[in-house]
């Protein structure tokens, strides 16, 4: 008779720990993340600064769906790696919250509010039959009264800031470069310059026009890409 493995059988509901209490539906989520192509994010003294790589496919049109860096508020933004459609859902919910908070309260959410937003809306899959984990994990940042923050939010749904981070199939050779020069107080074109650098370290074929960016600071938030800005891109390149 065949042996089926140990974990045959808690791995078809989200609801059902293994024995040595693991979740295998969201250990999978994890590796959805580890495929997707490169997200990166750093803190700067000003604000947050985000990249990501989108592949674009021959007769593919660019900016219509593909997009990895998103706005969620003035002063909020996110870039994901993983399901794509996964991260548009919470991106969506996320921007509903912050329009919420500020008619509410006449003041924009701030960074750990959001990132909490995200965070529990991606537990509520983890924990009901029927439904499976968002395959996506999220660099969430912005600027608050609190200063320039960043946040990851992997798909258990549990969140840990970061000062710079990486998501996604370069994360290895990217974060290096960060861990080596990532300093305290960098101006904006610093942090824009070795953030390009570490996500060209982790997608070494990346093309220009491939290339997204954006920036939230005190002016709020600002996007580039290598399709509309090539020569910005370029000069940092």
């Amino acid at each position: 008779m065949e042996v089926m493995p140990e974990f045959m059988g808690y791995d078809r509901a989200i609801v059902t720990f293994s024995p040595d209490g693991r979740l295998f539906q969201v250990e999978y989520a994890r590796e959805a993340v580890k495929r997707g192509s490169t997200s990166l994010a750093l803190v700067f003294r000003d604000g947050v600064v985000f990249a990501a790589i989108r592949n674009l496919q021959p007769l593919s049109v660019p900016n219509a769906g593909s997009d990895k860096i998103h706005q969620i508020d003035d002063n909020l933004a996110a870039a994901m790696s993983g399901f794509l459609a996964d991260g548009r859902v919470l991106i969506d919910t996320a921007r509903i919250k912050a329009q919420i908070h500020r008619i509410t309260y006449d003041e924009p959410l701030d960074v750990l509010g959001c990132v909490r937003e995200i965070s529990d809306r991606m537990q509520i899959f983890t924990q009901y039959g029927g439904v499976r984990p968002f395959g996506v994990a999220l660099l969430v940042g912005g600027v608050d009264e609190s200063g320039p923050q960043l946040f990851e939010v992997d798909p258990s749904s549990a969140y840990y800031g970061w000062k710079a981070h990486v998501i996604g199939r370069g994360s290895e050779k990217s974060v290096k470069v960060l861990r080596k020069e990532w300093k305290e107080g960098l101006d904006e074109k610093s942090a824009i310059k070795l953030i390009l650098k570490a996500l060209r370290a982790g997608e070494k074929d990346a093309k220009v026009q491939e290339v997204e960016l954006a920036v939230v600071d005190g002016d709020g938030f600002r996007k580039y890409t290598g399709i509309d800005d090539p020569k910005f891109i370029k000069k940092f390149w």
